[in-house]
């Protein structure tokens, strides 16, 4: 099945409360146990397309001692985060910023770890944004990159659709469908990490609809 783009920023704040309203919990405490297995006990961590930050939160409440910059490129979403944030009291944590992640404004090997979820499909060219990734990420940082896998065919698609459940309304199944058919391929995503200077991060299918890239912190102190 070839790609099919969706637009790369949901803005408006229709789009942004929808999102904030659908039930990731599971997938972003799953996302929140990997990411704090496999970064450093402390130190400052870039989680980009953050969304409404509901995963930063998660993070800094499992581990106060990181300091979290979430990037976003839209103000509608962000806008979310900022209440989301200061309701969990996490504002001297957690720093929303509005950023285009394929030009990150920061320096060269800032970050100890970068993050993304649900990023890449938004993209249509992810290329730029993991070589911003590798440039602010420090020389043995560590990397946890997690998105959906476009499946082979529309039957596929329909499946999955169909898996998530009645509690979804039309425009959030609407949202996930598209989201996977504008999600990359296994093969596709090794390819663009090696291009990026990332062919030593490790590649896998995590489930029935999410790769996973990541790679440990190696920081010796």
């Amino acid at each position: 099945m070839e790609r099919v783009l969706e637009p790369e920023v949901m803005d408006t704040w229709e789009e942004a409360a929808e999102y904030d309203a659908m039930d990731f919990l599971e997938v972003n405490t799953a996302f929140v146990e990997r990411t704090i297995a496999l970064g450093p006990a402390s130190g400052l961590v870039l989680d980009a397309g953050t969304g409404t930050a509901r995963i930063p939160i998660l993070l800094c409440q499992r581990r106060p001692e990181w300091t979290i910059t979430a990037t976003d490129l839209s103000k509608n979403m962000l806008l979310i985060g900022e209440k989301n944030v200061e309701q969990a009291g996490l504002q001297s944590q957690i720093r929303l910023e509005y950023v285009d992640a394929k030009h990150l404004p920061y320096p060269d090997e800032q970050f100890d770890m970068v993050v993304s979820n649900s990023l890449i499909h938004h993209l249509p060219d992810p290329l730029p944004c993991l070589k911003a990734l590798k440039r602010v990420l420090k020389p043995g940082g560590a990397i946890f990159l997690r998105d959906l896998l476009r499946p082979e065919n529309a039957t596929t698609v329909d499946d999955l659709v169909n898996s998530i459940g009645t509690e979804y309304n039309a425009h959030q199944r609407q949202l996930f469908r598209d989201s996977l058919c504008a999600a990359f391929r296994l093969d596709e995503i090794q390819a663009l990490l090696e291009q990026a200077g990332l062919g030593d991060v490790r590649v896998y299918q995590s489930s029935d609809r999410h790769w996973t890239a990541e790679q440990n912190w190696k920081i010796q102190l």
